[in-house]
């Protein structure tokens, strides 16, 4: 096991490696970043300042080499630019200091705050999102794959595969329009439910933060509705391929009752599939949440990457990335080894 698990990492930080370098030289010659931070009303010194503090002064390949020392956990940095940069970690040597550090993803164009601190503060809403909108999928998808399965040919049957095309046929982005505009807006009178709103409200007078799941209804239950067909559609296959094996025969034969053979030996045997949609579609959910999010306001990583994106503030949406990537990462090395608890034929190798 701990073997697989340190492949797995190798693996990883090869695919990281891989994104690190996509995205910096995704995000060259979109503007100048020194005149962004300025604004329209500095002078050349000002702008000259700001270009040598981002490296901007510097060959490509040189700019590429510091942020990848600025992104790197492991790294070699000035005591003065420990200091300046306010970089945590430890770091051993005179002035010049090697150490293990938290990764420094810069400061933002438009807030001048650390991007670090912007996407910490807007991680909780995402996560929040996500897991609510795979809980409502797995909540409803598993049974109703399982009861279409066990009532093949009928009309659950039949009503639950149309209904899971519609949804893996459908985009997170028009469903959230669909979906805000009738249970946010024509009913919002009946529903109680807005078109908009963030899981936090912000009290006016005392400025505390007080958690609002209202407002988490309409976004979770738009991006859990692709994840939930699909869930539907998969454990509807497995069962269908499982109830067809000889080991349920013998179950039956043996006298074990049919909600014991479907629940307890089926079900169990056709969850393989169903684990890898649940996780893939996790680090997916990440992904499909900046639409959704920047449709019903809900304050996350989404959004505020999108509002980087319409501000050209690069230093937030390469963040981003790389925190998704590094979820997706982790979320796939966990999917492996819930396989070999979850079904004692696979085996990690």
């Amino acid at each position: 096991m701990l073997t697989f698990v340190i492949k797995k990492l190798l693996y990883g930080l090869l695919v990281l490696a891989g994104v690190v370098i996509l995205v910096f030289f995704l995000f060259q010659g979109f503007g100048d970043p020194s005149r962004l931070i300025m604004g329209q009303t500095g002078d050349a010194a000002t702008q000259a300042n700001i270009r040598k503090e981002l490296y901007l002064d510097q060959p490509k390949w040189k700019q590429f080499l510091y942020y990848i020392n600025d992104v790197s956990p492991v790294a070699i940095h000035s005591s003065k630019e420990i200091k300046e940069k306010k970089l945590k970690g430890i770091f051993i040597g005179g002035e010049t200091k090697a150490g293990i550090k938290v990764p420094y993803l810069r400061k933002s164009y438009q807030t001048k705050k650390e991007v670090g601190s912007v996407l910490t503060e807007a991680l909780p809403g995402t996560l929040i999102l996500a897991f609510t909108a795979m809980f409502i999928a797995i909540l409803i998808g598993i049974p109703l794959g399982v009861l279409a399965a066990v009532k093949k040919g009928t009309w659950l049957d039949t009503s639950s595969v149309f209904a899971s095309i519609v949804g893996i046929s459908a985009p997170s982005f028009f469903m959230g329009i669909v979906v805000a505009y009738i249970f946010g807006f024509l009913l919002s009178d009946w529903t109680g439910l807005h078109i908009n709103g963030n899981w936090f409200d912000v009290d006016e007078i005392t400025g505390e933060r007080k958690l609002t799941l209202r407002n988490l209804i309409l976004p979770a239950f738009t991006l859990g509705i692709r994840p939930l067909a699909i869930i539907t559609q998969l454990t509807r296959s497995a069962m269908l391929d499982v109830l067809s094996q000889d080991y349920i025969r013998t179950a039956y034969a043996k006298g074990l009752s049919k909600t014991q053979v479907i629940w307890k030996h089926a079900l169990r045997n056709a969850l393989n599939p169903v684990i890898t949609a649940v996780t893939g579609w996790f680090a997916e959910l990440l992904a499909g949440a900046f639409f959704v999010e920047y449709i019903f306001g809900w304050k996350g990583i989404g959004k505020v990457t999108v509002d980087a994106l319409e501000k050209l503030d690069f230093p937030v949406v390469m963040g981003a990335v790389l925190i998704s990537a590094t979820f997706f990462i982790v979320i796939n090395i966990l999917a492996d080894i819930l396989y070999g608890m979850v079904d004692p034929r696979v085996r990690m190798l």
